[in-house]
């Protein structure tokens, strides 16, 4: 059994300066005395945690002003473009890496191909990327406020060390220690797609939603799982490893090594697996390529993206009825056919489980791991707190 504990002097004040600094991200440019009604708090009590936030950069003054103890004192806003954050997505094939105001803003991108790199040779691709982005000029005149990195595999988020990540050749990888002997900045490392679901709750379609899944589809398949306004991870910070769902009794009994059973049939990599056991052609094939050829209406390939629909449909069902999410985003390398997809899962869908989730397109692509690097660097600078109180 879990010790229930009371919250400690420090703890109250840093919950208080999250729900402040929140409320001037979310609603600025904002009064002092709207923030103190807003969260019920004292006028002092927010004159306090607002200095506090514009002596560290994160608050900053705006043009017009209100009447706040007995003197004029300008609204406050967010100070989304004199601070910056460097994001880094690892990736299945590539590495994408992006300078973003702390705004959401991006101020210069980076891609770099992996082209079969694998182990240290992916580090030091990473930190070659890394160096290319803090050389830009558009880090002039704004702090950096720390670096985050997203790994497409199983991470210990607050140890910062890779698990596992099959795609990258690492096993108990310390990224993060490596990285902090190289930069001395605050540094995060993260699952990219619980990154990515970060970013699609601050800056993307899920930015109205409390309890939303993340689904990424692309060399692997992975999902992000927020529950009342805060990342699940599980146990073994493994949650959301749904490549390993199992979508039908005839998977049973098979080993599978590298993949997931999921995976093996629906992500990128198992669909081009597929196609070329179907067409001996299609050696060259893309998985973008079966897209295309089920919408030129070509037998084999409509009935491959058919079958492989019925595999995410199941999965997706099955997250329905486990999370009961308002929201299921769809991102990762086939989002340009994120919105066929949705609409043919959404049908079969009907009918089946008691409350089908929304199902919605991320608007953020490739850059919602970037987004989420954001939200993780500013909740680990900022003393940041999300409290629920249980009904």
């Amino acid at each position: 059994m879990i010790q229930q504990r009371t919250i400690t002097a420090s703890e109250m004040r840093g919950i208080n300066r999250s729900a402040v600094l929140e409320t001037i991200r979310r609603e600025g440019p904002i009064a002092r005395t709207t923030i103190a009604s807003s969260l019920n708090i004292s006028l002092p009590t927010v004159m306090r945690i607002v200095d506090t936030l514009t002596d560290e950069g994160f608050v900053r003054a705006q043009g017009a002003t209100e009447w706040c103890g007995g003197r004029r004192r300008p609204l406050l806003e967010f100070n989304a473009d004199g601070n910056v954050v460097l994001g880094v997505d690892m990736g299945g094939t590539q590495l994408y890496g992006a300078i973003s105001e702390i705004g959401g803003r991006i101020l210069g991108e980076a891609v770099m191909e992996r082209d079969g790199a694998s182990g240290e040779e992916c580090y030091d691709l990473l930190t070659k990327l890394i160096d290319d982005l803090l050389a830009r000029p558009a880090l002039k005149g704004r702090r950096v406020r720390g670096i985050g990195v997203g790994a497409p595999g199983i991470t210990r988020h607050r140890e910062g060390i890779v698990k596992w990540a099959y795609a990258l050749n690492w096993s108990e990888f310390p990224l993060k220690t490596r990285l902090n002997e190289r930069y001395k900045l605050p540094i995060t490392v993260d699952n990219d797609v619980n990154l990515g679901a970060l970013g699609e709750l601050w800056f993307g379609v899920g930015q109205n939603a409390q309890n939303m899944i993340l689904i990424t589809i692309g060399a692997g398949i992975g999902a992000g799982i927020i529950i009342d306004g805060t990342l699940y991870r599980g146990s073994n910070e493994a949650s959301g490893e749904i490549g390993h769902m199992i979508p039908g009794r005839q998977f049973l009994g098979k080993s599978y090594v590298d993949f997931g059973v999921l995976e093996s049939v629906a992500s990128a990599t198992g669909i081009i697996k597929r196609a070329r056991a179907i067409k001996t052609e299609a050696g060259t094939l893309s998985s973008e390529g079966v897209f295309e050829a089920a919408g030129k209406g070509q037998r084999w390939a409509l009935d491959l993206v058919d079958e492989t629909v019925d595999y995410l449909t199941i999965a997706i069902a099955n997250l329905s009825v486990s999370f009961d999410p308002e929201l299921i985003v769809l991102g990762g390398a086939l989002t340009p056919y994120g919105g066929m997809l949705a609409q043919a899962i959404s049908k079969r869908l009907q009918g089946t489980i008691p409350s089908p989730p929304r199902l919605e397109v991320s608007n953020l692509g490739l850059r919602a791991t970037v987004m989420g690097a954001i939200v993780t660097v500013l909740h680990n600078t900022s003393n940041f707190y999300v409290v629920h109180k249980l009904s």
